[in-house]
């Protein structure tokens, strides 16, 4: 059996025509959806005094100072993935963390939490859904403004950051 392999350079729509070598008249038109490599779904939220929106690029907008350390931003999204996974971010905000927790069918957390070292993270068997976090870091947490470019992917590889499929995922707070 032949494998067909089809990267896609940006996220959307497109047709595929795979046609005969042997009989150019003889040939199909396959329509593909490439999907972005970034697995996280996040989108507008405020609470604990922070603030995030989202911008032209896909990246989050954070301002606002946390109302107290390991207070922040959260958003709880179906998992879309099994296996191996890295959270990585090509931009940061200084005394804000990113971290994310894998949830079984009751919200309860199953492993560790992914954090952007535990590259290679193995989705623990029962995930339901992800939580992603973005937390202050600070004792006393000062001002932040910033943009966060944040992904979760397949694989132990990093790619360039690249957006979400979905960024208007309401989000909440810790």
């Amino acid at each position: 059996m032949t494998t067909i392999t089809i990267t896609g350079k940006k996220p959307g729509k497109t047709d595929v025509t795979i046609s005969s070598t042997v009989n150019p008249a003889v040939k199909t038109i396959v329509p593909v959806t490439v999907k972005s490599r970034n697995l996280l779904a996040y989108g507008p939220a405020s609470a604990n005094g922070l603030t995030a929106t989202v911008n032209s690029d896909g990246s989050l907008h954070v301002t606002g100072t946390a109302s107290r350390q390991w207070a922040g931003l959260s958003w709880t999204f179906p998992c879309p993935v099994q296996g191996i996974v890295t959270l990585s971010a090509s931009a940061t905000i200084k005394g804000l963390d990113v971290n994310a927790k894998c949830l079984d069918g009751n919200g309860q957390q199953l492993g560790s939490q992914i954090t952007m070292t535990s590259r290679g993270y193995a989705i623990p068997d029962g995930t339901v859904s992800l939580r992603l976090y973005i937390i202050s870091n600070e004792a006393t947490p000062t001002a932040q403004a910033g943009d966060l470019r944040i992904q979760l992917e397949s694989g132990t590889e990093k790619h360039d950051w690249m957006r979400p499929d979905n960024t208007s995922f309401d989000g909440g707070g810790v």
